[in-house]
């Protein structure tokens, strides 16, 4: 048996050291350096998480214990059932469509030299906040097509295959000898070949003429032909001009269509002249003038984009279009580093891009996808900023969501109670979510 002497004989190994910091011991400096974080978590987290989930079962005032109350409201209330159900639709469609988005830009970027300078571009929107994002895509979205972008591609669009007609307005005067047909006019009684007709209307500002408009001229007959006039029959001034009779100020009405029916059929049809004039073969005699609903077609004025049916996908796209150059970043990332040699082996196996893609590519790609999927989840579940600003007062209601209607029933409406219940049937709805990113986290960090 050693004795204690023989512990300290040269040769032996000597006992292990504690290190000790000036303060005392490791534990101790780790601590006080937690300290602050750990002061500042509990007063800006865990306390207001405690108190919200103690309020939630209190009534109006704060006096009353109201039990489960407060959380029936949730499932009672109109407001909050048409939030909850936007925000299904919020977490099902947003993440999945900016990470896609995302997925797209960071594939194809990688074949053109200019990718960098893309990514930059759909990446900048991130740096705008969402209260700035929210104010451009109210004009963005502005009904009138001269203010709102998304209205007046809209309308271009559209009047390229479907032209507006230029007399929206126009209508009958007094005395006129057409009466309303089928959303047009038509002539009270049959015109008569080698008769001029008058075809006298009013209603169109001087300023939405057409351009091409002249003077109106009287028809002259013409034989056999039915010919007339078609006509702005109005002259600014009190007690000036003629009425049923073109006057020298007065414009005829370019483009006008006229149809000649017998028998509630379109024996001939024709389209006026600058001034206004027009002539219809001898098979119009006997019939009567109309001018179809075509002629007076209101302008279209595009969607109402912040209307009760689409404000809901209407603030989705403003939100993809903040959050699309984020996902792209995260997927561009993970993309650098799948080894080259697997898409280069699938393609001398004879893959086509598209197999590559979808059989190589994205299944390497599925641990970032699903960072980038579950992150957004989180983040749209919270989403309160964009509904608030964009959202006109009119149809907020059908766009509000679930952090909304927390603001609107603690603030606007007085309610505390049902207020901190929404915000604890938030926090149960974002911890499975973090749940399950942690545990993908801690299973990437094993491998």
């Amino acid at each position: 048996m050693a004795t204690p002497a023989a512990a300290g004989a040269p040769g032996a190994p000597a006992p292990p050291r504690s290190r000790k910091s000036v303060t005392g011991t490791r534990r101790t400096v780790a601590a006080l350096f937690l300290l602050p974080a750990l002061v500042l978590l509990g007063a800006l987290v865990v306390y207001p998480i405690g108190y919200s989930v103690v309020r939630s079962f209190y009534d109006q005032s704060g006096d009353g214990f109201a039990g489960v109350d407060n959380y029936k409201a949730l499932f009672t209330d109109d407001g909050i059932r048409t939030a909850l159900k936007n925000n299904i639709i919020w977490v099902v469609f947003a993440p999945t469509v900016a990470t896609a988005l995302g997925l797209i830009f960071a594939v194809l970027t990688e074949r053109v030299r200019w990718g960098t300078a893309f990514k930059l571009v759909v990446f900048m929107p991130m740096a705008i906040s969402m209260l700035a994002a929210g104010i451009i895509f109210r004009l963005v979205y502005d009904q009138d097509p001269d203010k709102g972008v998304a209205n007046a591609v809209w309308v271009g669009v559209h009047d390229t295959f479907a032209q507006a007609s230029a007399f929206p307005k126009a209508h009958p005067g007094r005395d006129s000898p057409l009466r309303a047909d089928q959303g047009g006019f038509i002539t009270r009684t049959p015109v008569r070949a080698g008769t001029p007709v008058a075809l006298p209307l009013v209603g169109v500002a001087p300023d939405q003429m057409p351009d091409d408009a002249k003077k109106a001229v009287p028809a002259q007959p013409e034989g056999d032909k039915v010919t007339g006039t078609t006509w702005q029959d109005f002259t600014r001034g009190k007690g000036v001009g003629t009425l049923g009779a073109p006057d020298p100020s007065e414009l005829g009405y370019p483009g006008m269509k006229i149809e000649a029916v017998k028998d509630g059929k379109v024996v001939a049809s024709t389209k006026a002249a600058a001034d206004g004039t027009f002539s219809l073969p001898a098979k119009a005699d006997g019939a009567q003038l109309r001018l179809p609903a075509d002629n007076f077609k209101e302008a279209y004025n595009g969607l109402d984009w912040l209307g009760p049916s689409l404000v809901t996908p209407s603030i989705i796209g403003s939100y993809i279009w903040m959050w699309a150059g984020f996902a792209m970043v995260l997927i561009a990332a993970g993309l650098a580093g799948v080894p080259r040699e697997l898409l280069e082996a699938a393609r001398v196996d004879g893959a086509s891009e598209w197999q590559v893609f979808r059989r190589v590519t994205v299944p390497l790609l599925a641990p970032v996808l699903a960072v980038v999927t579950v992150t957004l989840m989180i983040n749209v579940l919270k989403v309160f900023d964009l509904v608030f600003i964009i959202a006109p007062g009119s149809s907020q209601d059908d766009a509000n969501v679930l952090a909304l209607e927390l603001y609107r029933k603690g603030f606007s409406e007085d309610q505390p109670g049902i207020a901190s219940a929404i915000a604890v049937f938030l926090l149960l709805l974002v911890i499975p979510v973090m749940w399950f990113n942690v545990r993908r986290l801690r299973r990437e960090v094993r491998r």
